[in-house]
């Protein structure tokens, strides 16, 4: 009925994603190239305004540290560390300002208990799991139906990241809308300033829709060829 198992009707599903996926990835990498060429008008670093944001909040034990890579961005709440690559730990464009606001909102929102926060990160080791292994789990069950019930349990496990994809989207917009927030309030960005840094975080917000869209559909998918091989048998 489907043949091949990964090549079957059911990739129709993943086409919005796909798509999704690919204008989310030309909106942020546009809206990054752009406002890392605007310098903001404080002269602070990606760093500099981190700092500057724990401080004012009281979080003197959270380090800002530099990290390698590109967008490579994010806190720790295991060592309380805000980690910023290098172009937003040493720039002091728009972008940068707005990278490290952002990922120091995660350092907010673990100081605060931010519920959602909270669960994602308890759910790290089943995502882990689940996204490495029950992908391996579904294809094993498809290729040898003896071993069909690892099909299901690749479904399950697959399920548990999901999950997380979906928790992560209220914490990345909590983080992003608090960053705003500060900005907006303090010294750091002008008004006008404040709207590019919007820009770039509404961009790095869809990347997480489409991730979780993704993760959504492509689970959707998996539950229909499992149900089309229980019809088959």
């Amino acid at each position: 009925m489907f043949g091949y198992p990964f090549f079957d009707y059911t990739m129709v599903l993943l086409i919005p994603a796909i798509l999704l996926s690919i204008y989310a990835q030309m909106r942020i990498s546009s809206a990054y190239r752009r406002y890392s060429e605007v310098p903001s008008r404080s002269g602070l670093t990606g760093s500099q305004a981190a700092r500057a944001i724990l401080h004012e909040n009281g979080l003197y034990d959270v380090q800002v540290e530099p990290i390698g890579g590109r967008l490579s961005d994010h806190y720790d709440p295991r060592t309380r560390v805000v980690r910023l690559s290098e172009d937003v730990y040493h720039g002091n464009s728009l972008a940068s300002i707005a990278v490290a606001a952002h990922e120091t909102g995660h350092a907010l929102q673990h100081a605060t208990g931010y519920f959602p926060l909270q669960l994602r990160s308890s759910f790290v080791p089943v995502a882990n799991f689940g996204s490495s292994l029950g992908p391996i789990l579904i294809i094993v069950g498809l290729f040898m139906p003896s071993f069909d019930f690892l099909l299901q349990l690749g479904i399950y496990a697959f399920a548990l990241a999901v999950v997380f994809q979906i928790i992560t989207l209220p914490v990345e917009y909590n983080a992003s809308g608090r960053a705003l927030a500060l900005l907006q309030d303090g010294s750091m960005l002008a008004g006008d300033e404040v709207r590019g840094a919007r820009k770039v975080l509404n961009a790095a917000a869809l990347t997480y829709v489409a991730a979780a869209l993704a993760a959504v559909l492509q689970l959707a998918r998996f539950i229909l060829i499992a149900q089309g091989r229980s019809r088959d048998e």
